[in-house]
């Protein structure tokens, strides 16, 4: 019971993560990011979506980045609750085995290769580049940001899913 209360208490200080997946579940999420990376990449047509949203979904990502990197910056102080032997492994999605048991590596991982403003150029292009055609398309690689933001919304999910508590930091006496 003392676990679960602790548990709440630092799901609540990452709120975000909720918010977005009400607004958004995993799998719509991910195939509208698939969506915009396909239509951005192939620049012979353009995604026939309504454009708010569009715009809703990118200005919802840039706060899920935003609020990733403070994600990133807790990894030392936050502990995700272990997987449930109830979990399927379909549930890993595009993470490691690794990642699976900690997700909180993925915001660490993508932030140490990636600035906030860098995950922002990328989600801003795509969307640009997915609402027209165009003869020259984007000029960076898209692939690599566009991994790092499938696997943050898996292990934000996972997050979700388990929930957090500080971790117990025990001092050695000499």
């Amino acid at each position: 019971m003392k676990n679960k209360k602790a548990a709440v208490r630092s799901v609540k200080k990452i709120r975000f993560i909720e918010t977005f997946f009400q607004t958004n579940d995993l799998i719509t999420a991910k195939q509208m990011l698939s969506s915009i990376m396909q239509y951005a990449v192939n620049g012979k047509d353009w995604l026939k979506k309504d454009p708010s949203v569009i715009l809703q979904f990118h200005q919802s990502l840039c706060i899920f980045i935003r609020e990733g990197y403070m994600i990133s910056k807790k990894t030392k102080k936050w502990k995700v609750n272990l997987p449930s032997d109830t979990n399927f492994p379909m549930m890993k999605g595009s993470l490691s085995d690794e990642e699976y048991e900690n997700p909180l590596l993925v915001f660490k991982r993508a932030f140490k290769k990636y600035s906030i403003k860098e995950f922002e150029y990328f989600i801003s292009g795509i969307v640009y580049f997915s609402q027209k055609i165009y003869r020259h398309g984007p000029e960076s690689n898209l692939v690599r940001p566009y991994i790092h933001l499938t696997k943050m919304l898996d292990a934000a999910y996972l997050i979700l899913e388990r929930g957090v508590q500080k971790k117990v930091i025990t001092k050695k006496i000499k």
